[in-house]
């Protein structure tokens, strides 16, 4: 019973951290990348529609990515959910495809971004604290129903907040590892 709570947790942990990491793929760093495109959503007949599903996405160069819808009728629908992304520069639509040129990060704009990456680490650190205080409720209640002694209910909630650590430690390397990489000019 408390190997199935173990592998749960570590299992949503795991989940957590990869969740931060998607969202990491939003942030701009010094490269541009078709993944600050990953969140926006056209209303694709009546649908809301990942944009790589209604036309192809291609970085051009560093600083360059051109949006080629496959339906020529969807560019001002796109042109208009690019725009309320705000994902920091300006569509060009040319009546063929969507360029957007995203001019070189500034340093403030990379301090910026380290911001928000911070933020996105917290928000995974609360999913960690949450992800742990489920196991331990868990085995607290094990505990109160006479499943499990005192003794093990102790030892299975440091197993617990080892685990805790071990994924909270990993999310600080990663946000340390990630700041470098955003700051690097």
């Amino acid at each position: 019973m408390l190997n199935e709570i173990y592998s749960e947790c570590e299992d949503k942990m795991q989940k957590s951290i990869a969740h931060m990491q998607r969202d990491f793929k939003t942030l701009r760093t010094g490269k541009v990348t078709t993944s600050v495109l990953d969140n926006v959503k056209i209303d694709y007949y009546g649908t809301p529609t990942p944009l790589d599903q209604v036309g192809s996405v291609i970085a051009t160069d560093a600083t360059t990515i051109v949006v080629n819808p496959w339906e020529k009728n969807l560019l001002a629908d796109i042109e208009s959910a690019i725009m309320k992304a705000n994902i920091g520069t300006t569509p060009n639509n040319d009546g063929d495809q969507i360029k957007l040129f995203f001019p070189a990060m500034t340093v403030e704009q990379r301090k910026e971004s380290v911001k928000q990456m911070k933020g996105m680490g917290e928000n995974a650190k609360v999913s960690l604290r949450n992800d742990r205080k489920h196991a331990n409720d868990q085995i607290k209640k094990l505990e109160k129903e006479k499943e499990i002694t005192v003794d093990e209910s102790k030892a299975a909630q440091d197993v617990i907040q080892k685990t805790t650590d071990k994924y909270s430690a990993s999310i600080e390397q990663i946000l340390k590892d990630k700041e470098v990489e955003i700051l690097k000019v």
